[in-house]
């Protein structure tokens, strides 16, 4: 086993971990936090996208260890500590980005990914940058017109 101390939305955790303990695994078996979903194991689908320090990455992908000392946001972590929504959060309910909401909040972190590192400059880009988030529910339309409306609220806040 191994020792690992690092922040998950905002607290700091520590646990012992065997070695090969995904990342994934970690945030959903150790912390509870079933929000960040499985379901590819191959860092295919998305579904279990986090920001580790500010970086969207694919927790399937990253072992617990490797995440040592830094800083992890899931889902559960983007809502105000009162319930409010994020904006992007927001944007995806408005818009019906969701259907079974399985990928949403994959779709949903590598959204904030995007407007917060690169912008948000259309269609285009938005379909670019979520081409490693698979849904299988929808026809990407409203989940590209979710981001597009959280992208523009989120700069409406800053």
């Amino acid at each position: 086993m191994t020792t690992i101390t690092l922040t998950v939305n905002g607290a700091s955790v520590t646990r012992d971990v065997a070695p090969h303990t995904l990342l994934s695994d970690f945030i959903r078996e150790h912390l509870r936090l079933t929000g960040t979903h499985v379901g590819c194991d191959t860092a295919q689908c998305g579904a279990c996208t986090v920001h580790v320090d500010g970086r969207a990455v694919k927790s399937c992908n990253m072992l617990a260890a490797q995440a040592a000392g830094k800083a992890v946001t899931t889902i559960e972590g983007l809502a105000a500590a009162d319930g409010t929504l994020h904006p992007m959060q927001a944007a995806f309910r408005a818009c019906h980005g969701l259907q079974c909401g399985f990928c949403t909040p994959g779709m949903v972190m590598s959204a904030v990914d995007l407007v917060k590192h690169h912008g948000c400059h259309g269609e285009t880009q938005v379909r670019e940058a979520l081409e490693g988030n698979i849904c299988r529910c929808t026809g990407y339309h409203n989940i590209v017109k979710a981001v597009q409306q959280g992208a523009a609220a989120m700069a409406a806040q800053a």
